[in-house]
């Protein structure tokens, strides 16, 4: 039987097997956890680093010296209670989850989105290399992206979505975790069901390791044979995971089921309606509208607000409608990026959600369709009582080519 103990850093010692550490992973120097610590230099790393506790397993490396007690006795129980449990990795009441503005969460979005893309990397290589998923190192990621949703949601969403075309796989997993983290809370779902979403978001195209590079990352349209290989990740990565006892069910149906329709034309198992879970549903239509935004080697993204018009049309036979309707309101009718012209005649993007409604986001506009120019850029909350000015279209991004338009809603000059 595994045995896990709470201990200090302080009683960290060469030899011992390092389960989990405790606090957010980008305050410790390592993705992977699960390992006997053999090097002094990795024990000098934590030592350093914020991180103040950790879990061991006795059972697999030295244990506490004779005499010398772990944070407390109950701490000492099997390791398969405490993954089912899903211990937190960090207590809710030491995580930062308060409400912030798009702008004042931004440059922190931005760093996790920067360190996320480099652990899932690191965790994708390791799947490619015959390893088990490490759980403890993909929990405490959905933790932060899930924070960083909930002090505000169109931050982290809007900047994963900039992704280079080479870099679609790692980012997209890191998209649809934060998407099914804000769909989650929007349905409603309790914390330890949002955190199923997010493992479920992070998870779901893992089959993809399996899929030949040259066909990943082909710059056109795939040939039928090359179509019918794609269409095997999801087997793929239900392989890689059906028994690997650590990870949920619910999640590895999703890694299973996220490209099923409500019409019963999706695959592998063409299953219909309800026949699809709850979370399969929304990843299907996480997956699909970070797909048609994202830049991929084939094709330039499309506009956010026009992805979601789009979405709309295929929804009767796609999507399921109360899942599809929930995630229009996570994301607004225009979500952050989408280019739009006013009743004004000027054009801007919208920069944030407002409390107001769907229909009236935050806007920074910074041009004249009158004069044809280029005006100093301002805010305009469109929810605030009495604003005149409203929403009058969509405008394609494509048409106007403002090279600028994502640092003009971001902040950031590179992004993601």
């Amino acid at each position: 039987m595994h045995m896990l103990k709470k201990i200090t850093v302080n009683q960290l010692q060469l030899g011992m097997h390092l389960k989990e550490f405790c606090g957010s992973w980008m305050d410790h120097p390592f993705w992977r956890t699960g390992f006997v610590l053999t090097d002094p230099t990795d024990l000098d790393l934590i030592l350093k680093s914020t991180i103040k506790e950790v879990w061991i397993d006795v059972s697999l490396g030295d244990d506490v010296p004779e005499g010398q007690a772990a944070m407390c006795e109950e701490a000492l129980i099997p390791a398969e209670q405490v993954q089912k449990l899903e211990l937190p990795v960090v207590p809710h009441l030491l995580r930062d989850t308060t409400p912030v503005s798009a702008a004042q969460e931004i440059e922190r979005a931005a760093r996790i989105c920067q360190e996320s893309k480099a652990a899932v990397v690191s965790m994708f290589e390791e799947v490619r290399m015959g390893n088990a998923v490490d759980v403890g190192g993909a929990r405490q990621l959905v933790e932060d992206i899930s924070d960083s949703v909930s002090r505000n949601p169109g931050a982290l969403i809007s900047l994963a979505r900039l992704k280079t075309a080479d870099q679609y796989t790692y980012m997209h997993s890191v998209a649809v975790c934060a998407m099914m983290v804000a769909l989650a809370k929007m349905l409603g779902l309790d914390e330890a069901q949002t955190r199923l979403c997010g493992m479920a978001g992070l998870l779901h195209d893992l089959g993809k390791v399996a899929m030949p590079i040259e066909v990943l990352n082909k710059p056109g349209k795939l040939s039928d044979t090359e179509f019918t290989i794609i269409r095997t990740h999801p087997a793929e990565g239900f392989r890689m995971l059906k028994f690997n006892a650590d990870i949920n069910p619910a999640v590895i149906d999703v890694v299973l089921h996220h490209h099923e329709r409500i019409d019963g034309n999706g695959y592998p198992d063409r299953l219909r309606g309800d026949q699809i879970s709850l979370y399969a549903k929304m990843s299907a239509v996480c997956d699909v509208y970070d797909a048609i935004t994202s830049n991929r080697p084939y094709k330039v993204g499309w506009d956010p607000a026009e992805s979601l018009r789009r979405m709309a049309e295929w929804a009767k036979g796609h999507f399921d409608p109360t899942v599809f309707q929930a995630f229009v309101k996570s994301m607004g009718i225009y979500p952050v990026g989408s280019l739009v012209r006013l009743n004004t005649g000027r054009i801007g993007v919208v920069t944030e959600q407002s409390a107001g409604s769907l229909t009236t986001p935050i806007v920074k506009v910074f041009f004249s369709t009158k004069s044809n120019m280029r005006i100093t850029p301002y805010m305009l909350n469109l929810s605030l009582p009495g604003s005149a000015e409203k929403i009058f279209q969509r405008e394609d991004p494509d048409k106007w080519k403002f090279p600028d338009l994502n640092e003009m809603w971001s902040g950031l000059s590179s992004p993601g």
